[in-house]
């Protein structure tokens, strides 16, 4: 287990460090922070604090140019950004076999409260950050949330998460694809920033997960977003191989050999993201989904959608056997919403769960296995479980496909007249397939052979919701351009959906 030092007030010490690494650390040569710093996990009393010391984020070897050794890090949380009034502080141990990456619970909190946190080590201090923790069980608090997905790097600069950081969110979700594990090129992609030979590679081995997550924080706009708000994050296909499912490589990659792939990749993906010292993985395992209670108004429950999927199989997807979730993952999500007493309850999904005819002939349907609709039966088991259990206003949330789109979710799909039994609001890359367009003859054949598609565009961008006690409403933010960092961001499309009501209305 991750094991840190806290606060005088009541939380547990679990490491102590000798005198001499403390000496250790006014040895280094420039700020560790390079990376940033980040909160996430937010509960009413709770919240996780998290950095990872680099003081060459690029080093070849994925360690940041530290040395070899444990690091003592002071933290402190404060109730002003000016950081004087400290109500919880302490020192954790930023570890070599972790990357130096520091996981700090801090417990005690008040619900509903913005907090600000910062880092030090060594003489040097990190950039002062916000936080903010859910609101009580009983609160009836409207809650700002945003999410995004698909960040490839080298397709684009981060441009709108720029934008992210300057709106008062109380939580943001990233829904997967945080890296890229193609190998970049000398050229740095788009970016043009010259790289090293060891960003060539398809990503494979522990230390080139790493490296490709060193090189993702340092972009500052994504920095700014995580110090922004708390993050909720799940992991999705790229963040270990393209279309990967449980212990299934696409590639023919024998299943001993991806889950040491799958092991490092889930290794580095815990090191650099600000989750609980609880989902430490355990070799190519670990627990990704989890809820967080919104105070009366919103309940979120983020999937994860490959980890215990049945593999690819579009020829199955009737098969009543076979799983997106798994079946402990399926009866947590069931019972969870089952015992929801939240206004709304929103399914933070990691691919395009309404069905997606992608041609217009009537007679011939295109679907894509990887999605919902290569796991139809799983996909109608899961629906007649929220309609049994009378699950107030499910909506679902969805990043992975580099478009935009809002659709109805129906119960019989090849019947328009079905009733609607939810919505879902899928977002776009944040640069992942470069600048886009408005519009593609894909996206038009989308909306003619799909009635319950009510929206289409294919710029990149995030999606930023506004939960209240009677509305929900979503804004699609577009970035006009991703390939240039001089990109501006502003709202393509808006809707709201009224509680008790699963329509998609345009504002």
């Amino acid at each position: 287990m991750l094991m840190y030092a806290a606060s005088t007030a009541g939380l547990a010490a679990f490491a102590q460090l000798p005198s001499e690494a403390e000496a250790r650390t006014r040895s280094l040569q420039g700020t560790p922070f390079t990376l940033g710093v980040a909160s996430g996990d937010p509960r009413p009393d709770s919240v996780v604090l998290w950095t990872r010391l680099a003081v060459e984020p690029l080093a070849d070897d994925g360690l940041g140019g530290m040395p070899r050794t444990p690091l003592p890090v002071r933290w402190e949380l404060a109730e002003d950004d000016s950081m004087r009034k400290v109500v919880r502080s302490g020192t954790a141990t930023a570890r070599p076999e972790l990357a130096h990456a520091v996981h700090v619970e801090v417990e005690g909190l008040l619900p509903g409260r913005e907090y600000w946190y910062r880092f030090s080590t060594g003489g040097y201090e990190s950039p002062v950050a916000r936080t903010k923790t859910a609101p009580a069980p009983g609160w009836a608090t409207e809650v700002a949330f945003a999410w995004a997905s698909c960040q490839r790097w080298e397709d684009g600069f981060y441009t709108a998460y720029r934008d992210m950081a300057a709106q008062d969110l109380d939580v943001i979700g990233h829904l997967g694809d945080y890296i890229y594990e193609y190998g970049i090129g000398a050229t740095g992609g788009r970016r043009n920033i010259p790289l090293s030979p060891a960003h060539n590679a398809p990503t494979m081995t522990l230390s080139q997960y790493r490296l490709r997550y060193a090189l993702t924080n340092t972009d500052p706009d994504l920095r700014a977003a995580r110090a922004a708000a708390p993050w909720f994050l799940v992991p999705d296909d790229h963040d270990v191989e393209d279309n990967w499912a449980a212990d299934q490589s696409p590639t023919g990659m024998t299943p001993e050999n991806f889950l040491r792939r799958r092991a490092a990749a889930f290794r580095a993906y815990f090191e650099n993201q600000p989750l609980r010292p609880s989902t430490l993985p355990a070799g190519p395992d670990t627990t990704y989904y989890t809820r967080l209670r919104y105070g009366r108004l919103a309940t979120f429950f983020a999937m994860d959608e490959r980890q215990y999927r049945s593999p690819l199989d579009i020829n199955a997807r009737l098969d009543p056997n076979r799983t997106m979730l798994g079946a402990e993952q399926e009866e947590w999500l069931l019972d969870g919403l089952g015992r929801s007493h939240s206004t709304w309850n929103i399914l933070a999904n990691q691919v395009q769960m309404f069905q997606l005819d992608r041609l217009t002939d009537p007679g011939l349907q295109q679907l894509n296995p990887d999605t919902w609709d290569g796991y139809a039966a799983a996909r109608d088991r899961l629906w007649a479980g929220i309609a049994e259990r009378r699950v107030s206003n499910p909506v679902v949330v969805t990043g992975d496909a580099h478009v935009n789109c809002a659709a109805e979710l129906k119960v019989g799909y090849d019947d328009p007249s079905s009733p609607t039994v939810g919505v879902e609001f899928m977002g776009t890359s944040i640069t992942t397939g470069g600048n886009g367009s408005d519009m593609t003859p894909g996206g038009a054949e989308w909306l003619a052979a799909n009635p319950h598609l009510k929206f289409f565009n294919n710029q990149r961008g995030y999606v930023r919701c506004h939960i209240a006690a009677d509305t929900l409403r979503t804004d699609y933010v577009v970035v006009d351009r991703v390939t240039a960092p001089d990109g501006t961001a502003s709202v393509r499309r808006s809707f709201v959906v009224e509680s008790g009501r699963p329509v998609l209305q345009e504002v």
